[in-house]
């Protein structure tokens, strides 16, 4: 890949550099959409406020049905915020002369692990220590020694699980605009001049479907850990 041309590899070749650049860029992207939809808010939306109104209205849509309207809007605010940049951040890497910033893992790790953390958090703030990592076991009724038996058997198996989703978000999405760029990188040494337009579709398709993925298990990690009660 270091041999691809980008626009901020003229300044310099680092790898860190060029990765810390495309994510700030991607940032300011992400920053200037949200400053567009909101400069000028009107009851009839139209433009950028209509985009993005259409977009949140969306990510609403999809949370309903795995944590509830309310909750869906509640948390609207990080998963809005998280799919709009990834989005992005995914995307700019088909344009010529860019790269995913989203392409490399410590992005992807960081991104997993601010829903983590997250996540975890509202699970205690919302039903506190014991009743939310007594979640973690759901064992019914039984004998009382066999219950704690199983207990101890099943907590760090179910601590395990939860740790495994910071791997498997982040490595998921990775994974996948890694590929997407290592596509395009030898498409565009074969025929530069004459890309065909069918796999700039088709990338653009698999950089939607990854950051729906993200929002959409970040919704379900959510529910998960607020919603005990209900026995999700």
């Amino acid at each position: 890949m270091h041999d691809i041309f980008t626009f901020f590899g003229i300044i310099s070749e680092n790898h860190t550099y060029l990765f810390i650049a495309h994510m700030l860029l991607s940032a300011l992207i992400t920053a200037f959409i949200a400053k567009m939809a909101t400069k000028s808010l009107q009851l009839v939306p139209k433009g950028a406020q209509n985009v993005v109104e259409s977009y949140l209205e969306g990510v609403i849509s999809m949370g309903k049905d795995v944590i509830g309207e309310k909750k869906a809007r509640e948390y609207l605010p990080l998963v809005a915020t998280l799919g709009l940049f990834i989005f992005v951040a995914n995307v700019i890497g088909i344009i010529p002369g860019f790269e995913s910033p989203t392409g490399n893992i410590n992005m992807t790790l960081a991104l997993a692990l601010v829903v983590f953390i997250y996540y975890n958090y509202e699970g205690i703030r919302k039903n506190g220590v014991v009743k939310y990592f007594g979640s973690f076991v759901h064992l019914g009724e039984m004998n009382p020694i066999v219950k704690f038996i199983m207990t101890l058997f099943m907590f760090p198996i179910e601590v395990v699980s939860h740790l495994s989703r910071i791997i498997s978000l982040s490595f998921r999405l990775f994974g996948n605009i890694k590929g997407d760029d290592l596509f395009l990188a030898v498409i565009l040494m074969l025929v530069p001049f004459i890309a065909p337009l069918a796999p700039f579709a088709l990338l653009t398709f698999s950089a939607l479907l990854q950051t729906f993925i993200f929002m959409i298990l970040t919704y379900v990690y959510l529910a998960g850990a607020v919603l005990v009660d209900e026995g999700h």
